[in-house]
Order: structure tokens, then sequence, then C-alpha cells
């Protein structure tokens, strides 16, 4: 029986103002060590390229009519900053976007309010209008792709029927973006893991302030799979100790946490268990909080884990999205979540795993 997601995952993502020392306890602050040094180069690091992309943008706005004269490359240095490429491989990945369609055709009833999370180009948002929506309400983040989703949808004739609007989902408020809650919700700001563009906090947000209570959601539920792997190729894409002789492990402080992607046929590795059901995800009436679970997960074979390799399958009404290692034609990878440490594994003995996840992450220990 699948795995239910955990009734006591409730954390809320909240905000917390940044804190400064107490300079009026008359105590010194500590000396900086490595840890502090590493954070505020990282902190400069990032104000510098914020520095460099807003000066662009600001010699652009000076004057956008002779930047625009220029040719179509003249914007390119701020889109690429701004806009990810995997755009491009999205929009053709032909067993998505047919099943995406096909899932809007068979559920939208004539006439609905559609409400699109994540326009991009907005293709969904005009799937929803050929399904029959009577008007739908579009949401994209990215003032750039807004303006890229405006264009094409007016392009097709879809200006009176579609609204763009350019925020995040979670700061639309009904009666004042748009007027009522939608009948469908359609959503697909998922990664290679599932959940790393916010598709939890998103969804929770959009079932308790823009959904109608019977509203339908697209997709209705979604589910997580893992495999104990073997590769010390793919553990080395993210952790480093030894380079020409030197001791390089400090660049492991800068090791992405949590899962990343990788293209499990490209590279070298053994699976060491069965495929095992991870988490099940109720989109329509589930929690959707950060939790955690144990997973005694049983090795077929001998062997040094370095990783779970994780896939998804998003419920589409009558089709199943999925992005596991047989699906070679999906634009999306799979998700590699490392181990701190390899782990011995021997055959026909449990493995007592621990997955956690946040809004945003998955993440794996052992014991």
């Amino acid at each position: 029986m699948f795995l239910q997601e955990s009734e006591t995952s409730t954390t809320t993502r909240v905000r917390r103002p940044l804190t400064t020392p107490d300079t009026d306890s008359g105590s010194a602050p500590n000396p900086p060590d490595s840890a502090y040094r590493l954070a505020v180069a990282s902190l400069q690091t990032l104000a510098q390229d914020i520095k460099d992309l807003a000066e662009r943008a600001q010699a652009t706005l000076r004057d956008p009519a002779a930047h625009l004269a220029a040719g179509p490359g003249a914007l390119s240095d701020i889109a690429l900053a701004s806009v990810p490429r995997w755009h491009f491989a999205m929009l053709n990945d032909t067993e998505r976007n047919s099943a995406l369609v096909s899932a809007l055709e068979s559920s939208v009833p004539p006439g609905a309010h559609v409400l699109d999370i994540g326009s991009g180009t907005g293709l969904l948002a005009m799937a929803a209008v050929r399904a029959g929506a009577g008007r739908v309400t579009t949401c994209e983040l990215n003032p750039l792709l807004a303006e890229v989703a405006r264009q094409i949808i007016d392009a097709h004739g879809m200006s009176d029927t579609i609204t763009v609007i350019g925020k995040p989902s979670t700061e639309l408020e009904v009666g004042k973006d748009i007027d009522t809650r939608a009948d469908v919700l359609v959503s697909e700001i998922v990664d290679c893991g599932l959940i790393g563009e916010g598709l939890l906090p998103s969804i929770r947000h959009a079932r308790e302030h823009l959904l109608a209570p019977d509203g339908i959601m697209l997709p209705s539920a979604a589910r997580l799979y893992g495999q104990l792997v073997q590769s010390e190729s793919m553990a080395r894409l993210n952790r480093v100790d030894m380079a020409s002789g030197f001791d390089v492990s400090l660049m492991n402080s800068l090791a992405t946490p949590g899962h990343f992607p990788v293209r499990l046929n490209t590279w070298p590795h053994q699976m060491l268990s069965g495929a095992f059901p991870l988490v099940d995800f109720d989109l329509e009436k589930g929690i959707l909080g950060p939790g955690a679970r144990s997973l005694p997960v049983a090795a077929d074979t001998d062997g040094l884990a370095h990783a779970l390799v994780v896939w998804f399958e998003l419920d589409l009404g009558a089709k199943t999205l999925c992005n596991g290692p047989d699906s070679k034609d999906s634009h999306w990878m799979q998700a590699l979540v490392p181990f701190d440490l390899p782990v011995p594994v021997t055959a026909g003995e449990k493995v007592p795993l621990r997955l956690s996840w946040t809004d945003y992450r998955l993440n794996v220990s052992v014991g």
C-alpha cells in the first residue's frame, strides 16, 4: 500500500529578519571563522551579480529604443540571466504538452474560469480557451516571460479571454487581481524532484484563497519513487576531495543541498534495489507541508550506495506524466538525492533510510 503524506507536516515557510550582533551587551563579536567568511563572500557574489544585471538593465531603460534597434540579440544578456534555458526543452516535450492539453480538454467545463499558475509562454492558458474556458487568468512572476505570454496570446486572438498577471500566484487576491475564485486550477511548476519550483506552497495557497471549494485541480495527485544507486561518477557531480594532489574539499561547502537533476542513463551506475514508493501528495486535499518519514529499504545486491535516484508521477485525469529512468523522451531529468557519505549495503538486508522534504528540497539520511 502506498505511503500517504504525513499528517503532522504542518510547518509554514516564513520570512525572518536578519539578526545583527548584540552590541549593547558589551561583548565583542567572535572573530570571523572560515564559515563566516564563506557566508560573507557568498553575499558579496550575489550582490555583484545583482549589480551587474541592474547596470545592464538601467543602460537599456535609459534608451530602450536604441538597444532594441541593435537587433534581436540586444537583450540576450538579460534574457540569459532571467529565463532558464529549460523552457525550450519543456515546450518541445510533446508527451508533456499532449498530456496537459488532453487533461484540460477532458476536465474544463464549458464557460469555466480557469487559473493557470506559471504562464511561461501562455501555452496552457491558450489550451484552456480551446478546451472551452470562458475566461482564463494566468500568472507569471517573471516580467519578461509575462510579456512574452501576452504577445503570444494576443497573436492568437485570445487577449479578450486570457488575462496575464505579472505576479506569483501567492500574491493574487480575489476581488483585486481576479474577480472570483477559479473553477479549474492548472499548474505545471514541477522540477525533476517534483517540489523544487514551489509546487507545494503554491497549491496550498491556491486551494485556500483562489480555487472554488468544489474546483477542479490539475494535476490532482503526485507520487515520488526512488531506487538505491551506486555511482561514484554521479556522486562527484556534487562533491570533490582531491584534485591533482591538492585537497579542495572546501568546495563541498558550496555543493547543492538536497536534490539536483541528473540524466541517469548518461552516467555509469548500478541499481542496488528495486523501485519503491517514497511519498504520495494529494494535491486536491492533502496537507502539502514539509515532512519526513522512515523508509526501510531492502537491497537487492551488495554494493556502495551513493544516493537515491528519485522520479515523480503526475495524475492528469486519464493520463499520467512520469520522468522515471525509462522515460527517455521526457525533458525532465531524474533527481539525485545524495547521501552525506556512501553507504555499504548487503543483498537481502534493509537500509534504514529517512526521507525528508521542505517546500523546495528533498533530502535523505541513513539511520
